[in-house]
C-alpha cells in the first residue's frame, strides 16, 4: 500500500473511513500474505466477493504459532514474541514497521488519556522483564522514555522501593500511571497497600501460574481496597496485535478508531453474534497492516452496540498466552 494510505489509519475519523480502508488492507493482505491468502481461499473469500467488513475472514489466532503471517517482504525491525506456559508453542509476530507500532501506542494511549509526557510512569512488569521480544515491555519502555521524569522506570521484585517511590510521587502530588500484571500487583498490595488518589492504577492481566486466577471484579476489588482508589484500569492487548483497548474501571473496553471488535457466534465461527450475546472476539486492527489485521482471538465476551465490549474469559481448548486478560 502507498505510505501516505498507511498513514491516513491512524487519521480516521468515522465509521466510512474505517470500511473504505479495511477493504483496501484486506486486499492487500490477500495479495501480499500467502498464509491470509491461503485461509481466505480455503473459505471461498476473495476481493471479488467481500464487500462489506463483516464479510471479511478473520485469521485464526493459532496461525501465528505456527506460520509466519506477514503481508510484506522488507526485514522484520523486531519479532514479538507471546510468553505461553511451559512447553507450550508460543505466537511470533513479525514487524516490519516499529514505528507503526508506535504511532499506535501513542495515539492510542492519547486518545484516552492525554499525552504521555503528563504522567510519571511506573512500571511493574516483572514476569514480562524476564524474557525476550515482550511487545508490552517494547510499548511501557517507549512510554517511560516519553515521560521524561526522573522517577519512571521498570520495578522487578523490588516492592519495597516501589513502595517508598509511590509514597513520593503521592505527597507531591504528580500525575502517576502504574501499570502492572495482575499479580504483581496484588503483591505489591497485600505487602505494601496505600493510598493513591493521584495514580492511574491499570492492571495488564495474567497471573501466569504464580497465583490462583482471580475473575476481574475479585481482583479489582482487592486492588481498590488496597489502594485506596475508586476504580482499576485495564489494558486489552497481545502480541499478535499492534493495537490496545483500555478500560478505565467499569469492566467496558474501548477500542482507538483504527481498531474494532466484532463478536463471533460461537458455535457458528463464520458468522456474527449479536450485540450484547457471548460470542467470541474477532478484532480488526489496521495497525497490523504488514502481518494480518483480521484477528480471530480464543477470547469470549460481548460487544455491545455503542463499540465497547467486554473480556468474559476464554475457549476452553485454548491455552493461557501472557498478554491476554485473566481466564475465568
Amino acid at each position: 500500500m502507498d505510505r501516505s494510505r498507511i498513514q491516513q489509519i491512524f487519521s480516521i475519523s468515522n465509521q466510512g473511513e474505517f470500511d473504505s480502508l479495511s477493504l483496501e488492507i484486506f486486499q492487500f493482505q490477500f495479495k501480499n500474505n500467502t498464509v491470509y491468502q491461503g485461509y481466505c481461499k480455503h473459505l471461498g473469500k476473495s476481493p471479488t466477493n467481500v464487500r462489506f467488513i463483516e464479510e471479511i475472514p478473520f485469521l485464526p489466532i493459532e496461525f501465528f504459532k505456527t506460520r509466519k503471517v506477514v503481508s510484506s517482504y522488507k526485514k522484520s525491525e523486531a519479532i514479538f514474541e507471546s510468553s505461553g506456559t511451559t512447553n507450550s508453542t508460543t505466537s511470533k509476530h513479525y514487524v516490519p514497521d516499529l514505528n507503526l507500532y508506535q504511532q499506535s501506542y501513542l495515539k492510542g494511549f492519547n486518545t484516552f488519556y492525554g499525552p504521555i509526557e503528563a504522567y510519571c510512569v511506573v512500571a511493574l512488569l516483572p514476569s514480562y522483564l524476564e524474557r525476550e521480544g515482550s511487545s508490552l515491555v517494547f510499548m511501557v519502555n517507549d512510554l517511560v522514555d516519553r515521560s521524561k521524569h526522573p522517577k519512571s522506570g521498570f520495578y522487578l521484585y523490588d516492592l519495597n522501593t516501589l513502595h517508598q517511590k509511590l509514597l513520593q510521587l503521592e505527597e507531591r502530588q504528580t500525575k502517576t500511571l502504574l501499570i502492572g500484571v495482575s499479580f504483581a500487583l496484588l503483591d505489591l498490595a497485600e505487602q505494601f497497600p496505600l493510598n493513591l488518589k493521584h495514580t492511574i492504577i491499570m492492571e495488564t492481566g495474567g497471573m501466569k501460574g504464580r497465583r490462583k486466577e482471580l475473575i476481574r471484579e475479585e481482583l479489582h476489588d482487592v486492588l481498590k481496597k488496597a489502594f485506596g482508589a475508586s476504580k482499576i484500569h485495564s489494558e486489552y492487548g497481545m502480541t499478535e496485535l499492534l493495537s490496545q483497548a483500555y478500560s478505565e474501571g467499569d469492566g467496558l473496553f474501548k477500542t482507538p478508531p483504527w481498531m474494532k471488535v466484532i463478536p463471533r457466534d460461537t458455535e457458528d465461527p463464520l458468522s456474527i453474534q449479536s450485540s450484547g450475546k457471548t460470542g467470541g472476539i474477532n478484532i480488526i486492527d489496521l495497525a497490523n497492516v504488514y502481518s494480518c489485521s483480521f484477528i480471530a482471538t480464543q477470547d469470549l465476551g460481548k460487544v455491545y452496540e455503542n463499540g465497547t465490549f467486554e473480556v468474559l474469559g476464554r475457549f476452553d481448548h485454548s491455552d493461557i498466552r501472557g498478554c491476554n486478560l485473566m481466564a475465568l
